[in-house]
């Protein structure tokens, strides 16, 4: 299980897409999804360099991808109607589908060139696959096409690498607790956690009252990193990484895994052997989760609605609250959760950019889209969904509280795909070889450490 981290790092690279997380870039943080106002925004966009009408009588094609479950497939197929109807001269064909191996594929595509014109795109891949800007055009060339101004400045700027505006952010995002109150209620609990002592306390309730099958959490590896690092940025009060470089020694992150360690030998989760051997990899398509044995997940506000919709009626899926692990800080971090870009290969790019007009900023296309890709980022785009009733509340209750407690900049390496592939990463490596018992806290902690310094290199 434990692979050499060239050969991780080299997994998805292709013609020289992947680009150093270097300078300024590694300061990007993702702060609050809090509006700015358009002299604000005005201070990371520049006026077009010319100007640009949408071709409304040439026949065109636009192609647009993106990944996600059944009802966000839903909404922006009927979306892109929506839009051709406005633009009647304008086909929009779709690609779509899920998460697990389409960063591949998609880096694949634009290495040879061949992406689609319009991209869903995860925000580190800015930075990984167009470090200087070499897949995705300057968004701010089109601000007489894209209304940049209804965007907060800050996440502008955070979706700003290589002095170009290479996508516009969907929505802000971070993760936090959600839990099946049906299983809580069924060992004898009216509430969920929202201390560490109150997580532990139900884990021996839910072995003693239900069985040692019924866990109150359920992580996989990247849920694990992400909760230890939430943990040390709480205990420590530092950022993850400060100008490239990784503010945690050996010996604390050796103190965050013998922490997750805690946490499987007093049952708040299963160890990944035992998740792996139940089919359970995938949390929220396993029996466990769906039969309420697992009765918590660590997810993304955005990731409200699919993460709940394998589950039973009389579930009580609910918002939990973040844990606050230490005394230095809240800890944790939001970031730009996805953007809309326009390729380089694309031929049309100010009906392109027209087209992520509509669906963001527009009355109809925003309607239409509502929270499917999250808590909206477009001022005009979420009061458009809230008039529609498109808001859902699940996501905006989550969103809302992500925002109010994170307090700590997230670092665009912390996804890069050397560290968090499926099949090749580190963080998976570390994770399932310490749950597998094939590596110590110490091995670990020396195999984890190497692979961010690798990656922030």
């Amino acid at each position: 299980m434990k692979k050499a981290i060239a050969l991780a790092m080299a997994s998805v690279m292709a013609a020289g897409l992947l680009a150093g997380c270097g300078g300024s870039a590694a300061n990007s943080t993702a702060a609050s999804s809090e509006a700015a106002s358009s002299e604000a925004a005005s201070t990371s966009t520049e006026a077009a360099t010319e100007a640009h009408t949408v071709n409304t009588t040439d026949p065109i094609t636009l192609t647009i991808s993106w990944w996600g479950g059944d009802a966000r497939q839903a909404a922006y197929e009927a979306a892109c109607k929506a839009f051709t109807e406005k633009y009647p001269n304008i086909t929009v064909e779709c690609t779509y589908g899920p998460w697990n191996g389409w960063e591949e594929a998609q880096s694949t595509a634009l290495a040879a060139g061949n992406a689609a014109d319009v991209m869903q795109v995860n925000w580190n891949w800015l930075f990984q696959y167009s470090g200087k800007g070499q897949s995705f055009v300057n968004l701010n060339d089109y601000s007489d096409v894209l209304d940049l101004t209804q965007f907060p400045s800050s996440a502008l700027d955070a979706c700003t690498v290589a002095n170009s505006l290479q996508a516009v952010p969907v929505a802000m995002a971070g993760r936090i607790y959600y839990w099946n109150m049906a299983t809580f209620k069924k060992a004898g609990l009216d509430h969920y956690p929202t201390t560490e002592q109150e997580l532990l306390d139900a884990a021996k309730t839910f072995q003693e009252k239900l069985g040692d099958d019924y866990y109150p959490l359920a992580a996989g590896p990247l849920d694990r990193m992400i909760m230890m690092t939430f943990y040390l940025e709480s205990k420590y009060g530092e950022p993850w990484v400060t100008d490239s470089t990784l503010n945690y020694t050996v010996e604390q992150l050796q103190e965050g895994l013998e922490w997750i360690q805690s946490l499987e030998d007093n049952h708040v989760m299963p160890d990944l052997k035992t998740m792996n051997a139940a089919g359970d990899k995938t949390i929220t398509d396993g029996q466990a989760w769906i039969t309420g044995k697992y009765a918590g997940i660590f997810t993304w506000d955005s990731s409200a609605l699919s993460a709940s919709q394998n589950l039973p009626d009389d579930a009580e899926y609910v918002v939990g609250d973040e844990i606050k692990w230490g005394e230095a800080a809240n800890g944790g971090f939001a970031k730009v959760s996805m953007g809309m870009a326009v390729t380089q290969s694309c031929e049309h790019p100010v009906e392109a950019a027209a087209l992520i007009n509509f669906i963001l900023n527009e009355k109809e296309g925003a309607s239409i889209m509502g929270t499917q890709c999250g808590m909206v980022c477009s001022k005009a785009g979420q009061e458009y969904a809230k008039e529609a009733g498109a808001v859902n509340e699940l996501i905006l209750e989550a969103n809302t509280k992500v925002m109010a407690f994170v307090d700590q900049p997230f670092d665009p390496c912390y996804e890069s795909t050397s560290l968090k592939d499926e099949t090749n990463g580190v963080y998976g490596d570390v994770f399932e070889g310490f749950s597998y018992d094939q590596y110590d806290s110490a091995e670990a902690a020396q195999i984890l450490y190497d692979g961010i310094c690798e990656a922030l290199a």
